[in-house]
């Protein structure tokens, strides 16, 4: 399968086809400095032109017409049906998220015969779109370092960890978070610690697997989510994966804990990958999500998405985040000690789909209300 490219966020595949007017070209030049009446000036290309390569082309239009591109005087494009590179322009330096060819065969061959062991795991279990962007990150000293402690603390490869076990989630839950695929995030909720009693974590945070009591702390977010919406039936169950389904990525700073000790696996190594983690969200979260009365291709870029930070926590991880692209919602953590001190009637499910609604169009809201278990989270 060499050269295989996965492309986990793409919806449907975009193709383009573009032909040329037949006999000379009249297409007049898209800055001041020249126009078809001093032809013997010679034209002067803009900034705009290099990064869209539309110096002397047309575009063909669904009858077959030819249109020609024109520049606003703001240097945005105009009037041209089938330039969506010219209507959402190039970021600099950063490439588009479909267009990010990546091999795993080629990848696991490229490690060292340890790093290739120590890195099963994410190998196999880790959502494509995600590994694609993150396979330089997991091969750094820091994180090696981090598996090698893992390694000793039992957690090895999806299959094939200690039946006694004493570490969660277990190995293959680790990254269920990543099984909301990168373009289709439009909001991130973020915890600290997976839980640390039996049966309880499962890759997600604040969910638990259906048939494990719900935790304090979520029966807290359903009061609330019923406060906002009080349509919402509270389910009998602490499941989450309906959500990760319809774009919420939940995510815990740390991915791992040891039984019964909280806080155990800090320091390892896990804040500073899950930094990188919300480092990818900021540069490509929701680029496969629709423009608002622009169609149904996204961009391919990151433009924002909604992050809920409950806790001082949480509010340190996304204080370097741009709150002129992304909505930034923060309140109190929803445990019973501090619920009451901003995190019941904060509103942030509705606001969060207020401001999605808004930037992406009405498909693009989260049905906070289904929390309805349609699927197991190995299949999402």
């Amino acid at each position: 399968m060499e050269g295989t490219v996965y492309l986990e966020d793409i919806e449907s595949t975009r193709v383009t086809a573009s032909k040329e007017a037949k006999g000379p070209s009249s297409s007049p030049s898209t800055t001041s400095t020249a126009t078809a009446a001093t032809g013997g000036v010679k034209r002067q290309r803009t900034l705009l032109d290099m990064y869209t390569g539309s110096q002397g082309k047309t575009t063909t239009g669904m009858n077959g017409s030819a249109k020609k591109i024109k520049l606003t005087a703001s240097g945005s494009a105009s009037n041209s049906s089938s330039s969506t590179m010219m209507s959402r322009p190039m970021v600099l330096g950063l490439q588009r998220l479909n267009s990010i060819p990546f091999s795993l065969k080629s990848y696991q061959e490229s490690l060292t015969p340890e790093q290739r062991e120590l890195l099963r795991l994410e190998c196999e279990v880790m959502g494509k779109s995600w590994l694609k962007v993150l396979k330089d990150e997991i091969r750094k000293p820091y994180f090696i370092a981090l598996k090698k402690f893992l390694w000793k603390e039992g957690v090895r490869g999806p299959d094939d960890s200690p039946a006694t076990l004493k570490v969660y989630p277990a190995p293959r839950n680790i990254y269920a978070w990543s099984k909301t695929p990168l373009g289709k995030v439009k909001v991130v909720i973020l915890g600290q610690d997976p839980y640390h009693g039996k049966g309880q974590a499962h890759g997600l945070c604040f969910s638990v697997p259906t048939g494990v009591a719900i935790p304090p702390s979520l029966r807290n977010i359903y009061t609330e989510l019923k406060a906002e919406y009080p349509e919402f039936q509270e389910p009998n169950h602490g499941n989450l994966s309906a959500w990760a389904t319809n774009g919420v990525l939940m995510l815990n700073t740390c991915l791992t804990v040891r039984a019964g000790d909280p806080g155990s696996h800090s320091n390892k190594g896990w804040e500073e990958f899950t930094d990188r983690v919300v480092d990818v969200v900021d540069k490509y979260g929701g680029a496969n999500l629709p423009t608002a009365g622009e169609g149904s291709e996204g961009s391919g870029f990151g433009r924002g998405v909604v992050f809920l930070a409950w806790g001082a926590w949480a509010a340190k991880r996304v204080a370097k985040l741009s709150k002129g692209k992304h909505l930034i919602l923060t309140s109190s953590h929803p445990s019973p000690y501090s619920v009451d001190r901003g995190f019941r009637g904060n509103n942030h499910f509705r606001t969060a789909n207020e401001w999605l609604e808004k930037k992406y169009g009405p498909t693009a809201k989260v049905d906070w209300c289904n929390i309805d278990v349609k699927e197991d989270l190995e299949r999402l």
